[in-house]
């Protein structure tokens, strides 16, 4: 994981921790094929770029892993818009 991503597996989401914030992505899988259902950024973090640099990590991530991805939380949605690199993730 990069930008001190981490995939918290036991609560099914990626994290990153900031000034003692927590951002996440939480996610659902089923066989090859990773759901984002939704982001979270604190309010104290928001602003500052943490969803992109959470999101842009766990991408890399699905990637890595060979999975699938379906976008049902907007913001991995907006990512992916502005990200059309990263569209042949999409199952």
């Amino acid at each position: 994981m990069t930008d001190n991503v981490t995939d918290n597996k036991a609560r099914s989401r990626y994290e990153l921790v900031t000034d003692g914030h927590t951002a996440f992505a939480a996610y659902e899988i089923a066989g090859q094929v990773i759901t984002f259902t939704h982001t979270i950024v604190p309010e104290a973090l928001q602003g500052q770029g943490i969803a992109s640099r959470l999101i842009a990590a766990a991408l890399a991530d699905v990637r890595a892993r060979g999975l699938k991805l379906i976008p049902e939380c907007e913001f991995v949605r907006a990512y992916l818009e502005k990200h059309p690199d990263q569209k042949d993730l999409l199952a």
